[in-house]
């Protein structure tokens, strides 16, 4: 049974910084592509950033491009988010996925994921 459990959110203030985890456990990790996707109140869940197999490719969404950086660790199970400069447009609950053999733009898509997590509050005041 995949599980994915995200830590690392919180309060900061705008121009701070959050890192936010995913470590992952019942699935072979290195198989797995990996997803950020966040939700604010009364929005669509959307894409954050994304990172293929092998860490090799990593996607963005516009509005994080120089500003969030995705990383891995397959030695360890555990995806990273690095978020710079944080706005208050940043606010949401923050959800990993994993997408098993995903390769290509696919994995920016919320329906290439079947496995998620519970999701972690991140607040920026302004």
């Amino acid at each position: 049974q995949v599980q994915l459990v995200e830590s690392g959110g919180g309060l900061v203030q705008a121009g701070g910084s959050l890192r936010l985890s995913c470590a992952a456990s019942g699935l072979t990790f290195n198989h797995y592509a990996v997803g950020w996707f966040r939700q604010a109140p009364g929005k669509e869940r959307e894409f954050v950033a994304a990172i293929r197999l092998n860490g090799g490719t990593t996607y963005y969404a516009g509005s994080v491009m120089g500003r969030f950086t995705i990383s891995r660790d397959n030695a360890k199970n555990t995806v990273f988010l690095q978020m710079n400069s944080l706005k208050p447009d940043d606010t949401a609950v923050y959800y990993c996925a994993a997408d098993l053999w995903g390769v290509g733009a696919s994995i920016t898509y919320v329906n290439s994921y079947d496995d998620w997590g519970q999701g972690t509050q991140v607040t920026v005041s302004s």
